[in-house]
């Protein structure tokens, strides 16, 4: 009797082993899924741009904005960079209306998937990834670039957010174990890294733009009857006012103070991923 539980627990323990096996077997797959397709997503943006500025005799097309200035298109005397516009529409009056030129680099991938909405990077960061937006606010959450189920998802914005004419969008990416999509945003809990990495860089399909760090906060989803600053519901700013509560308190919520200053008209870019001290 002793030597048969002896054996049905040595059975179970193996196939607990076995299963474990397996899901690591799994989640390691999944890893270098995800890593392989992330750099072929890369290499076709950096190819693609080559290509594009090698046609263009090397001329830059976009332009770079700052959270701490107001938007606006830098002219010929600033040595700024004007966006390369097309006219393939008309108005009422028969007169052609300019239409934003997509970026070159990112033609490619916009036509595989038409959710590609822009592009984000950090330097010093693994963050470096295509940002995807459409009807379905929680698709990308748990699909990849092709349309894949993934764990990992993508980097993604809700639908109402709006890149042309907005005050504020916000993107979203999970806090991921090994880092990639948004596991790297820890570091910025450091002040002695922000101060070595001060700037996000984040491409729409038209422009490319840079905003300075204003805050880096730690927050959390309340129950909707709860009267507490929720930096999640804040896309728009139409008055003084409503710049002026979210401006003052992301600035209270810091960790430290960056030094940076913003002014209504300023655009604002807001990277928000799982936190775990609460």
């Amino acid at each position: 009797m002793e030597n048969k539980r002896s054996k049905i627990v040595k059975m179970f323990l193996l196939a607990v082993m076995a299963v474990c096996l397996i899901l690591i077997g799994q989640a390691y797959c999944q890893f270098v899924q995800h890593r392989a397709q992330q750099e072929e997503l890369r290499k076709m943006v950096r190819e693609l741009n080559v290509e594009y500025l090698t046609a263009n005799d090397g001329a830059l097309k976009g332009i770079s904005v700052s959270a701490s200035e107001n938007l606006k298109e830098p002219n010929a005397e600033d040595g700024g960079v004007q966006p390369v516009r097309e006219s393939n529409e008309v108005d009422g009056d028969g007169q052609a209306v300019d239409q934003p030129q997509m970026l070159g680099r990112y033609t490619e991938l916009y036509e595989i998937n038409q959710d590609l909405a822009g592009w984000l990077s950090i330097e010093g960061m693994k963050i470096d990834y295509p940002v995807m937006q459409c009807e379905d606010d929680s698709y990308y959450l748990h699909h990849d670039f092709y349309g894949e189920d993934s764990k990992y998802g993508c980097l993604c914005v809700k639908e109402r957010a709006d890149f042309d004419a907005g005050t504020n969008f916000m993107i979203y990416g999970h806090n991921m174990k090994d880092g990639s999509m948004f596991g790297d945003l820890d570091l910025y809990l450091k002040e002695e890294f922000y101060k070595e990495h001060p700037a996000i860089s984040f491409d729409t399909l038209y422009e490319e733009r840079t905003y300075d760090i204003i805050a880096v906060f730690r927050s959390q989803v309340y129950d909707a009857d709860d009267d507490v600053f929720k930096y999640y519901q804040f896309y728009e700013a139409d008055t003084q006012e409503e710049f002026e509560d979210f401006y003052g308190n992301i600035k209270e919520l810091s960790l430290y103070d960056t030094g940076v200053e913003a002014a209504f008209g300023d655009t604002f870019l807001t990277l928000s991923t799982c936190a775990y001290h609460v």
